[in-house]
């Protein structure tokens, strides 16, 4: 890792590149010194995520709809397996809102070294720079998410099929449940990022990951629904906290105490220290393995 001083000397200006002491280092002026590159790299993931495309915007509504309905008719129609009295699409589409935000966020994280290794070659600048705006620019797919879900929500609702259902003072608290997702999933992206920098086959597995992590995680089932004796093992799961959240601020339904918030906030914290150190770790040679 390089680190950047700037030096006055007699009213002249210039800029030191010299090496780091250390790997486990945040520099907060640096990425405020290089908040502009910031912006440029947000604004390119979005645009080159809408360009050529035959929907642009319209995929991020498409997917979660799709996907709910395939989980409506498996889980739902199929496998019998309850969702809280609530109507099923409704279900399923408030917990894939936040978890599509967080394996957006790992896919796109994750392949950091590997996807940027020609940027990182030619000029220097503070590495996660790139990661944090990945996760940024995926805030707007996380917008877009909400559109089907309100759409069901006034149809169920004028319908009649929701009875004391709706919005509470909860919803105050959504933008923290996504700082925690978003800094929950910056951290794993990273610990990713430095794993692929090194095998970079791994990158394969960061799909299957997803997946996996995703049926561990409460989405196509209530909690109500895991017996008592394996509830821990679900909580365990850092991720559990932010969909029942969701729930909570949403529809007002879910279980949720303070014990398991308190759990996954240590948990999220340390990936996120985890990452920190391992990306920063990887960096100072990773121009020279990717």
């Amino acid at each position: 890792m390089l680190e950047v001083r700037a030096v006055s000397d007699s009213g002249s200006y210039e800029i030191v590149i010299e090496p780091s002491q250390t790997w486990l280092t945040l520099r907060f002026r640096e990425f405020w010194e290089y908040r502009d590159l910031f912006v440029l790299l947000v604004q390119r993931d979005i645009t080159a995520r809408f360009k050529q495309t035959v929907l642009g915007p319209l995929w991020y509504i498409l997917q979660p709809i799709l996907t709910t309905a395939v989980f409506a008719v498996v889980f739902s129609r199929i496998g019998r397996v309850p969702t809280d009295e609530l109507p099923a699409p409704l279900f399923y589409l408030c917990g894939l809102i936040g978890w599509n935000y967080f394996a957006q966020n790992i896919t796109s994280g994750g392949s950091c070294f590997v996807t940027n290794a020609p940027l990182f070659g030619k000029v220097w600048f503070p590495r996660l720079i790139v990661p944090a705006a990945a996760v940024t620019s995926n805030l707007l797919a996380l917008a877009l998410q909400f559109i089907p879900f309100t759409a069901f929500f006034v149809f169920y609702q004028t319908s009649g099929a929701l009875h004391g259902v709706h919005p509470n003072g909860a919803l105050l608290l959504l933008p923290a449940v996504v700082i925690f997702i978003a800094l929950l999933s910056f951290g794993v992206a990273l610990c990713l990022s430095a794993a692929t920098a090194k095998y970079r086959d791994l990158i394969h597995l960061h799909q299957y990951l997803v997946q996996v992590w995703m049926f561990a995680t409460p989405i196509v089932y209530p909690l109500s629904a895991v017996p008592a004796k394996w509830k821990w093992i679900i909580w365990i799961n850092p991720m559990s906290v932010p969909i029942e959240a969701f729930r909570i601020c949403l529809l007002g339904r879910g279980t949720l105490g303070a014990k398991e918030i308190v759990i996954a906030c240590g948990e999220m914290l340390a990936l996120l220290f985890a990452g920190v150190a391992l990306f920063q770790r990887v960096e100072r040679t990773v121009v020279d393995s990717v």
